[in-house]
């Protein structure tokens, strides 16, 4: 849990340091779904990993909420609204994840479109 405390706060840091926020918040998402597609190739041998993954994950969604949630925040209603109900969704998904056995699959497609956003991809039609 130490590390995923770490990767946290470098991305805080990060956040602060970079430039473009969307370019800090890319390689949050990109670490945090590295680290789910690890965990899922191990599949439940490697509950530690998978543990850490879905934390690491799970934590990135909850400061994104947060965030979210702050009157300061510049982003139009609408998308605050809808990325703290995404948060919410991930929060109760992942508890399912390490109680119910269910895949990470969904949480990797979730951040993966967020990534596509962030990399200014238009979705797939």
């Amino acid at each position: 849990m130490k590390d995923c405390r770490m990767s946290h706060e470098a991305y805080r840091k990060a956040q602060k340091t970079t430039a473009h926020p969307r370019d800090s918040e890319y390689r949050a998402f990109s670490e945090a779904t590295r680290r789910l597609l690890a965990a899922r190739e191990e599949g439940r041998a490697d509950l530690k990993q998978l543990i850490e993954a879905v934390h690491l994950n799970r934590t990135l969604w909850g400061t994104l909420a947060s965030d979210c949630a702050d009157p300061a925040n510049q982003l139009p209603s609408e998308p605050r609204a809808m990325i703290i109900s995404l948060a919410r969704w991930v929060s109760l998904y992942s508890s399912d994840v390490m109680q119910k056995k269910e895949s990470v699959e969904p949480l990797i497609d979730v951040n993966r479109i967020i990534m596509d956003g962030l990399a200014g991809k238009k979705p797939a039609a």
